[in-house]
């Protein structure tokens, strides 16, 4: 008997997408002579721990146990050795790992065809803060924003639309007290997330970075002029004074309504585009957009709020658009939301190791677990099945418990028979058997 047989859509996506091959190769200068389990290996198996659920180290023993489907596991002992030794290369073995991931996402994308979130040419970035909150004393832990206690991750997504879930295209580590909108770790993470994409998509307007107000800094906005061919970008701007009293100034005729992802008229919510001298003094192409809505009933107003109207702003630098479709793109940043929210539910509730380097290893970790929960949608599954979130795969596909048989010099797996997903289960099997072996 088998346990969560269906993690063999996980081992399946990593062998198709040669992952297990690209992180050995990636992690070999730090095998020793002589050594049973491979780097590679071990990573791997702790983010395949990680996305079944697990949220520390010695959940990798829900692995060790299955040596039929998991192959060999090293132990916790190996495990725990492994993260120390790679956290103490000073970087060079996460940019290794990252460097892995971008070489593999870039292959998983070519087979993804029309899944892929780069299908129509474009992609979207969306960086987004997550409190991490720490229950002891670790290094780097202090008071939030937030009024809470631990530390302050940065994050960067990949976001598939509607139609799929997202991508972690990056993630820095960052102390509690960090500040939400610092213009200097947005371009670091920035940076990183870049990297992770194709070549062809880390210059020029069909790259798209969003953020909320977080993002909204001067020194930020500036970055993405210097880039020579601009990237795109949709930042959320906070409400000054200056700014609420040009928003006074507006004529009601100035003000079209907002438009939802069908193509219908938002009731109760208008748009509108600021320009003149407010923007002296930001880079050359800015637009700063306005929207006000009608508040829902009971809804507490803030100051900066103008007649009883919520306001909200961003600035874009994208060209030759109704200020609507803009305001809708930049609406559609609330997925980010969600993918933290997975994000959160795959191992990153808390950061379970003590020194901040060892959590930066975890950190990637979990990046790569949530990868994998991302490709098993996009290359295996269809409909609304491919919207499924982690919680969600573990409880009606990873949880199915099969049997192993072997016959005839074949290994067969067997479900039962009453199993209401067996039905997705056997056809992201067949998909995902009928991509190429990777070279």
């Amino acid at each position: 008997m088998v346990s969560q047989a269906e993690s063999a859509l996980l081992v399946e996506t990593v062998r198709k997408t040669g992952l297990d091959q690209a992180r050995s190769r990636a992690l070999a200068p730090w095998r020793k002579p002589r050594a049973v389990h491979d780097p590679g290996k071990v990573l791997l198996d702790v983010a395949l721990a990680v996305a079944l659920g697990g949220d520390c180290l010695a959940d990798v023993a829900m692995l060790r146990c299955q040596p039929a489907l998991f192959g060999p596991v090293a132990s916790d002992p190996t495990v725990s050795r492994l993260i120390d030794t790679l956290a103490a290369s000073g970087g060079k073995a996460l940019q290794a790992i990252r460097y892995a991931r971008s070489e593999v996402r870039q292959h998983v994308w070519s087979l993804a065809g029309e899944s892929a979130p780069d299908a129509d040419g474009h992609v979207t970035v969306d960086l987004d803060g997550v409190p991490v909150i720490a229950h002891s004393d670790k290094q780097d832990a202090s008071a939030t924003w937030k009024k809470s206690y631990g530390r302050h991750p940065l994050t960067a997504f990949v976001d598939h639309g509607p139609g799929g879930s997202g991508e972690p295209a990056a993630a820095v580590l960052r102390p509690g007290n960090a500040g939400s909108n610092t213009a200097a770790d947005h371009i670091t993470i920035a940076r990183l997330a870049l990297t992770q994409l194709p070549k062809k998509y880390r210059r020029g307007r069909q790259t798209l970075i969003r953020t909320d107000f977080a993002g909204g800094a001067h020194d930020f906005v500036a970055w993405f002029a210097k880039r020579g061919r601009w990237l795109s970008y949709s930042v959320g701007m906070v409400i000054t004074e200056t700014i609420h009293s040009h928003v006074l100034k507006i004529p009601p005729t100035a003000w079209p309504p907002a438009i939802e992802t069908d193509g219908e008229v938002r009731d109760g919510a208008w748009v509108a585009e600021l320009t003149g001298d407010l923007l002296t003094g930001w880079p050359e192409g800015m637009r700063l957009i306005i929207r006000k809505e009608r508040p829902h009933p009971g809804a507490q107003l803030r100051i900066t709020d103008a007649d009883g109207m919520r306001i909200a702003c961003f600035a874009t630098n994208t060209p030759d658009r109704p200020f609507a479709e803009l305001e809708l793109r930049h609406r559609l940043r609330a997925w980010a939301e969600v993918r933290t929210r997975a994000a959160r539910a795959t191992g990153l509730r808390n950061l379970p190791l003590h020194h901040t380097a060892q959590n930066k290893v975890w950190l990637e970790i979990v990046q790569i677990a949530i990868d994998l929960l991302a490709w098993v949608p996009m290359l295996g599954l269809t409909g609304q099945a491919r919207l499924s979130e982690p919680r969600r795969l573990r409880f009606r596909l990873f949880s199915t418990a099969g049997q192993l048989v072997t016959t005839g010099r074949r290994c067969i797996l067997r479900l039962a028979r009453h199993w209401p997903c067996n039905g997705e289960i056997t056809a992201a099997l067949e998909r995902l058997a009928l991509l190429p072996n990777p070279g």
